[in-house]
């Protein structure tokens, strides 16, 4: 299920409003195959140089995968049936 990891710049607030426009924008803009399901505001592991480590990040949802719970920050596409 294709999820976004997003960090979010000072000046917005990580929230149900912003999870709602990223999702209306992948609608607008991407192939529906494309299209994100599910949405994790959270801070991006980064290496010495600045690069995303993506290892991590699979590894963390491989162990979320254990426990279907939900995490604090994150949102699907379900939350928000009026844009399906």
């Amino acid at each position: 299920m294709p999820k976004a990891f997003v960090t979010v710049r000072h000046g917005y607030e990580a929230g149900p409003e912003l999870a709602r426009a990223v999702f209306a924008f992948s609608r607008e803009k991407l192939a529906p195959y494309k299209r994100i399901r599910r949405l994790q505001f959270s801070d991006l592991p980064k290496t010495i140089s600045g690069k995303i480590r993506r290892v991590e990040l699979r590894r963390h949802e491989m162990e979320c995968e254990a426990e279907p719970a939900r995490l604090p920050g994150e949102f699907w596409e379900e939350d928000f049936p009026d844009l399906c």
